[in-house]
C-alpha cells in the first residue's frame, strides 16, 4: 500500500460532460493502463492536492468507485486554467510491478551555490527529466547539491545517474551551472541575429534563394 491515495468516481462521456463535472465541484479525469481501455474518472479538488502540487513525483493508491482493491499509478499529466490557474483536468496512469516504465521527474536543487555569492549567475536548465525505470526505483524527485557550485562550473545528468535509471536525454546534458556574469551581459546584450562563435550568420530565405537562382 502506497502512503498517499486517491478515491474518484468514474464518470460518462457526453457532451459538456467535463463541464458538467465542474459545475458539481469535481475536477474531471482520465486513467490510463497499459493494454486496456481508458477510464473517465473525477475527484475531488482537495484530494488532488497531495499528488498535483508538490514538488515530487508520487506512486499512489487510486480506487475508482466504490473498489476496495486499488490499482497503484502515478500523475501521468494535469491541465490548469489560463486565467485562474485552477486544476481543470488530469491524466493517470497505472503501473506494473516489475514492468518498466517511462516518467517525468522532477529535478529540485539543494543548498546556495558558492559561485553566486562570487557575483556568478545561476543557471537551472533543467527542472525536470524523463527516466525508464522500474517502478521499485522511481525516485520521488532527482535533488541536486549545489553548494560547492563554483563560477564556471556545472552539474549534468550523468553526475546523478543511479543504477537502474536509463535518462532519455544525453549523459551530458546540463542541469544546473554558474556563469560569469560577464558572459551573461553579452548574451542579453548580443543583436539579434548575431552568429555564435563557430556558427554562420543566418541567411534571409529570399536571399538564399536569389543566390541559388544566380
Amino acid at each position: 500500500m502506497s502512503e498517499i491515495s486517491l478515491k474518484t468516481v468514474s464518470r460518462k462521456i457526453a457532451k459538456r460532460s467535463a463541464k458538467k463535472i465542474r459545475t458539481q465541484g469535481l475536477v474531471p479525469g482520465v486513467f490510463y493502463s497499459e493494454g486496456k481501455e481508458a477510464i473517465h474518472i473525477a475527484a475531488e479538488p482537495r484530494a488532488l492536492k497531495p499528488i498535483v502540487y508538490t514538488a515530487h513525483k508520487k506512486i499512489f493508491d487510486l480506487y475508482i468507485d466504490e473498489s476496495d482493491k486499488p490499482v497503484q499509478c502515478v500523475l501521468k499529466d494535469t491541465v490548469f486554467d489560463p486565467v485562474s490557474d485552477i486544476l481543470i483536468h488530469f491524466d493517470l496512469f497505472g503501473i506494473t510491478a516489475g514492468k518498466a516504465m517511462s516518467v517525468e521527474v522532477p529535478i529540485i536543487l539543494k543548498g546556495q551555490a558558492i559561485g553566486i555569492r562570487d557575483g556568478g549567475v545561476l543557471q537551472h536548465t533543467l527542472h525536470k527529466v524523463k527516466i525508464h525505470c522500474l517502478p521499485s526505483d522511481m525516485p520521488d524527485s532527482f535533488e541536486v547539491e549545489i553548494s560547492d557550485l563554483t563560477i564556471g562550473k556545472s552539474v549534468h545528468l550523468k553526475d546523478i545517474a543511479r543504477e537502474g535509471i536509463h535518462f532519455e536525454l544525453s549523459p551530458e546534458s546540463v542541469i544546473v551551472s554558474v556563469l560569469h556574469p560577464r558572459l551573461v551581459k553579452e548574451e542579453e546584450t548580443k543583436p539579434e541575429g548575431e552568429a555564435k562563435e563557430g556558427e554562420e550568420a543566418a541567411v534571409p530565405e529570399n536571399k538564399e534563394k536569389e543566390k541559388k537562382e544566380d
